[in-house]
């Protein structure tokens, strides 16, 4: 369990050359290149006026969901919210977000993952975009985990719309949807190792080779049911 909250304006991480790569590494000519990591801190209520006013109504709804602490920090930032909330609460969460009456985030739009290996003890995290079509509204969802303890409830059973995404993030960053139907790779082959955009895997180097692949005929094939 986190128990220390995502940031206040705090920085992550300081990378010098274009990929954090010193030396004959970096062979983007950027090697000079400086460049901050920065978390934007966490607001203060009201956190939205006018248009926006309804982001507090979201916030007091989603906090008399959870139990206290549950909801780490709420960030605006460039115009958008996100609500940062701890991982065991978010399958009951979202189900929530869906079916109450007042919120109605029917559609989950995206889901993606970031890899940050300087934020200790959570270095992945998984961003979730939900929309409400009902009232026009649109929210972000943020959970993290740490590379020793890499799992997130699947919200599957409540978004279908989630399972090839959920899919993705397991294979390019390797975060582990617990009650996933079928986690599975989606993008690289099934016994590829590693995961691709995790900031520690190799830029290069890596023999691919697509030799002899074959289809098994479609009883063989690999069920997702």
């Amino acid at each position: 369990m986190e128990t220390t909250p995502p940031g206040a304006g705090r920085t992550v991480e300081v990378r010098h050359g274009m990929f954090g790569q010193t030396g004959s590494g970096d062979t983007s000519g950027y090697g000079r290149l400086v460049r901050t990591v920065d978390f934007p801190g966490a607001a203060q209520r009201p956190y939205g006026e006018g248009d926006t006013a309804w982001w507090d109504e979201v916030a007091d709804r989603i906090e008399a969901e959870i139990p206290s602490g549950g909801l780490r920090a709420v960030v605006v930032h460039g115009g958008e919210i996100t609500f940062h909330i701890e991982r065991d609460h978010l399958a009951g969460l979202v189900r929530h977000l869906r079916d109450e009456v007042h919120l109605r985030f029917e559609f989950c739009s995206s889901i993606s993952g970031v890899h940050y290996p300087a934020d200790t003890g959570r270095e992945l995290h998984v961003v979730y975009h939900l929309q409400s079509m009902t009232h026009n509204r649109r929210i972000r969802l943020e959970v993290t985990c740490s590379d020793a303890d890499p799992h997130v409830p699947s919200v599957v059973a409540t978004y279908p719309t989630a399972d090839w995404q959920e899919r993705e993030t397991w294979d390019m960053f390797g975060v582990i949807f617990d009650g996933h139907p079928a986690l599975t790779r989606v993008l690289m082959p099934d016994d590829w190792p590693g995961h691709p955009q995790r900031k520690d895997y190799p830029l290069g180097g890596i023999g691919v080779e697509y030799k002899g692949a074959t289809i098994p005929p479609p009883d063989q094939r690999r069920s997702y049911n």
